[in-house]
């Protein structure tokens, strides 16, 4: 529900239920009929007490990678309904806020790019976007060009870091991403890391 498109889906947030207890509840499974697909939610608005489902009574800040927010915000159902937009979504002040400070905090850990580079990358997005527009075959081509150069670059890196003996779990933290990830991408760059 919730991205930043550096880290995709390795940061998604969401608001997560919350049992009263302190409990996350489990996935719904709704069977929709007799064919053998069966349709799951972890929704927290689902867990709304109707059709055997238990009642949320709260929600705190969820992240893909297993991080969750420690306050629980409660939940006011006489506000919940049918085509109306659901609380806690939106609100800054809320579990939105709280998965922003996670994702401040991964970006802080992150390696940062030098200034020049961040600005070279900002001027290259804009200009292809802009080609894109005008001339979108020179921006596929541009595109290639980029993918080659990238995939050339990435290569290079993932060899001296290999060399250096970089552990996978400080790739992981300077990357902002979970070691499963970091190895899964130094594999696309041809080289065996192990844990």
């Amino acid at each position: 529900m919730w991205q930043i498109s550096e880290f995709a889906d390795e940061h998604e947030g969401r608001p997560t239920a919350v049992l009263p207890g302190g409990d996350e509840p489990a996935p719904l499974v709704f069977d929709v009929g007799s064919g053998s697909e069966v349709h799951t939610s972890t929704d927290w608005w689902d867990y709304d007490g109707a059709l055997g489902a238990p009642r949320a009574e709260s929600v705190k800040a969820g992240c893909s990678c297993g991080w969750r927010g420690s306050y629980p915000y409660p939940i006011d159902w006489t506000k919940v309904s049918d085509g109306l937009p659901t609380p806690f979504l939106l609100d800054p002040d809320g579990p939105l806020g709280d998965w922003q400070l996670h994702i401040a905090t991964i970006q802080a850990r992150a390696v940062p790019l030098p200034s020049h580079v961040q600005g070279l990358l900002e001027r290259i997005d804009t200009e292809l976007e802009d080609l894109a527009d005008q001339a979108p075959l020179a921006a596929l081509r541009a595109a290639a060009a980029l993918e080659r150069t990238v995939e050339r670059i990435a290569r290079t890196a993932a060899h001296h870091l290999e060399q250096d003996g970089t552990p996978v779990a400080d790739i992981a933290d300077g990357l902002g991403i979970s070691p499963r990830a970091a190895h899964s991408r130094l594999l696309r760059y041809g080289f065996r890391y192990g844990y």
